[in-house]
């Protein structure tokens, strides 16, 4: 979901809506478990309740991205739908000089004319498990944090090392409610992944940054893949029928996908840790790389193309984090939450069998101290070169362990796709990783001062630059056959490694575990206290909750629906023909200049068809690409941003004016045919 710069809100709204009280069941709020879905109170609002082979089916049908993004099929021939800008990263790794297919959009016309991905994977969710009772079990009691950590992380590998072996599925244990309980997901795994079509960037992103998180929108933010097995498109069992007609205003419609990572746990002491301290930081990093991006990218139209890519997440990220951190700026919103959460521990106080988990806010306040200390500690420089480095040390030195002992990333259970990322094709730019690797060494200087023993180290007496192109000019890294040969060496061959960047990874190795170590004890100290603080609103508020979001399925409701700003009514949705009223308001100056395609197709497609469109489902980033669906389960949109009034949905909800921003099927259909000749595409969706 891309993001945009926050306005302020009316907090009051959201405060309504207790993140651990029953009163956010009048709302539409809520990521839900597809094994925890509020059926009764679905039924009490709605008139409808899913039935279990409804929710298997959309479950079935729904599938993540490994790249950060949702989707779902629609054919029983592999097609998969989702966003231009989930896409994009696939997009970018195909594209050269010559044939910029982000920009300039792409069809094939036969299945022999797909193009195999890099290194997508995606996933199908299968199933899921409850594994709580056997993670906790391993953690004895009276363990140190650290000790504890190895001892949870130790059970989950092999929970999932298990499972992958019985089932041959890839296996994740997954902590939700902050460590209150851990599911076991399963997933069909599709590697050969393989583009279809994609419409131009002016088409996907019309209105570009400007109108990013904004709302009217226009834009056809979708693009198809086709997953493939054994060399042929793949028969897929469970897929979404097409509502050629689409969602209508007032009608309920549900989303299912894959929302990345919300905070509405958090206590009050661990947002006042990220308003003051880690948000702030993060803003500036972000601003600091923002404008390294700009400047190369203005050295040539080929770094302005090589840029592209990573400037985009670069901003998104900063409006994303911008918009999330004025929120936890507004004084209403700390005091609605330092309330709610008194109110709780005063509950907790007063019931003798709650009074054990008093102490849980104080652990979690004294974990954020030791956070604040860590901030300026790491050693990772984040380039995807040396991130390579540094992966095949770690790989090199964790596999000298037992699966059960190592970081959870280098476990056997994972092994395959973590393979197929190292050793991924997708190119590497030898003078956009030497600027970037540069300034990285610059503010490992920055924050940890020039006489640092590890700034020593990194730098070898020579400046940032210098140093940079002397790692960038002599390594074997960039090639894949490169990073295969340092990896069959092994921990003593690597060690012998006369690699440059292999070296400085191995020279930074002691510190990143050391920070890595104390981050893992850290993180167990709020997991047990946070499990806790899960207990404790169970028993006041019942089992009408829902877990923070952590990047696996979860299933979304809500109406489709307009709302007041600015003193306006918001429609809930707009045209096709709408989107030249909108260059024309404009004056067909960039970014709202809509494709060649658009304007010679003009007088063929229906512009009073459905184009963009909102609805109250609570989403969040990792939503992008959901399938959008109406009670029967059919298609009616795909989900691509959300307004600028949502972007304090990390931390929580509001249905009055807070919107999930969708593609409406028709348009998407309407485009395919008349616009983009890819007919033959649009009459294969639902079949």
């Amino acid at each position: 979901m891309r993001l945009r710069t926050w306005i302020r809100i009316g907090i009051s709204a959201a405060i309504a809506c207790s993140a651990w009280g029953r009163e956010f069941a009048l709302a539409d709020e809520g990521m839900w478990l597809f094994n925890a879905v509020p059926k009764t109170e679905l039924k009490k609002k709605y008139g409808f309740e899913p039935t279990q082979e409804w929710l298997d089916h959309l479950m079935l049908s729904s599938v993540r991205f490994n790249s950060g993004g949702s989707a779902s099929f629609v054919s029983s021939n592999g097609l998969v739908l989702t966003n231009h800008h989930v896409a994009s990263d696939t997009l970018y790794k195909l594209s050269t000089a010559e044939h910029n297919y982000n920009e300039d959009g792409f069809l094939a016309k036969s299945q022999a004319e797909e193009i195999k991905a890099p290194d997508l994977e995606l996933n199908q969710l299968i199933s899921i498990e409850d594994v709580t009772a056997r993670v906790n079990s391993a953690v004895a009691a009276g363990l140190s944090p650290q000790d504890a950590a190895k001892a949870r992380q130790a059970a989950m590998a092999q929970i999932e090392k298990e499972s992958l072996d019985k089932t041959g599925l890839r296996s994740d244990v997954v902590t939700l409610f902050g460590g209150g309980k851990y599911h076991l997901y399963r997933y069909m795994k599709y590697t050969d992944v393989r583009l279809v079509w994609a419409p131009e960037a002016g088409s996907a992103f019309f209105g570009g940054d400007a109108d990013n998180f904004e709302y009217p929108r226009y834009c056809l933010d979708v693009t198809l893949f086709r997953v493939y097995e054994n060399g042929k498109p793949a028969k897929i069992e469970h897929f979404l029928k097409m509502d050629p007609n689409g969602a209508k205003e007032n009608d309920l419609v549900f989303v299912s996908g894959n929302p990345g990572r919300t905070r509405r746990i958090f206590t009050h002491s661990a947002i006042e840790f990220q308003r003051d301290h880690s948000m702030p930081r993060t803003m500036n990093y972000l601003r600091r790389k923002e404008i390294l991006m700009q400047q190369y990218g203005l050295t040539g139209p080929e770094q302005k193309r090589r840029a592209k890519d990573d400037l985009f997440g670069i901003q998104n990220s900063r409006k994303a984090i911008g918009g999330m951190l004025a929120g936890l700026q507004d004084p209403a919103f700390a005091t609605s939450k330092k309330k709610e959460e008194s109110a709780l521990r005063e509950n907790v106080s007063s019931d003798p069998k709650l009074k054990p988990f008093a102490g849980a806010w104080q652990q979690i306040e004294q974990s954020q101290a030791k956070r604040k200390e860590l901030l300026t500690q790491s050693v990772s420089l984040r380039t995807k070169l040396y991130g390579v480095a540094e992966t095949l040390v770690l790989m090199a030195i964790e596999d000298t362990k037992a699966s059960a002992e190592r970081f959870r990333e280098y476990r056997d259970s994972n092994r395959e796709s973590f393979l197929q990322e190292l050793y991924s094709d997708a190119p590497m730019y030898d003078d956009l990783e030497r600027i970037q690797l540069a300034d990285e060494l610059a503010r490992l200087s920055e924050d940890r001062g020039g006489n640092d023993p590890f700034v020593r180290k990194a730098l070898q007496e020579k400046g940032p630059k210098d140093r940079a192109s002397e790692l960038i000019g002599k390594t074997e890294l960039f090639s894949v056959e490169g990073r295969k040969k340092i990896a069959a060496a092994g921990l003593e061959g690597l060690k012998k490694s006369t690699d440059p960047m292999i070296q400085l990874a191995l020279a930074m190795e002691p510190e990143y575990r050391r920070v890595r170590e104390l981050t893992d004890s850290i993180d167990e100290t709020e997991r047990q206290a946070y499990a806790k603080i899960t207990e404790a609103k169970f028993a006041v508020a019942g089992d009408t909750l829902y877990p923070d979001a952590t990047f696996t399925l979860r299933l979304s409701y809500g109406q489709v629906k307009g709302y007041e700003s600015n003193g306006g009514t918001v429609p809930a949705a707009t045209t096709l023909a709408g989107a030249f009223d909108h260059e024309s308001k404009h004056l067909a100056e960039e970014p709202w200049i809509l494709p060649k395609s658009w304007k010679s197709a003009k007088d063929n497609f229906n512009g009073s068809a459905p184009f963009n469109f909102v609805c109250t489902a609570d989403i969040i980033g990792g939503n992008s690409g959901s399938p959008v669906v109406s009670k029967e389960g059919a298609m009616v949109g795909i989900i691509f941003d959300g307004n600028i009034e949502s972007l304090t949905a990390d931390f929580y909800y509001t249905d009055q004016v807070s919107r999930a921003v969708s593609v409406h099927i028709a348009g998407v259909l309407e485009a395919m045919r008349k616009i983009y000749d890819a007919g033959h595409l649009a009459d294969e969706m639902g079949k």
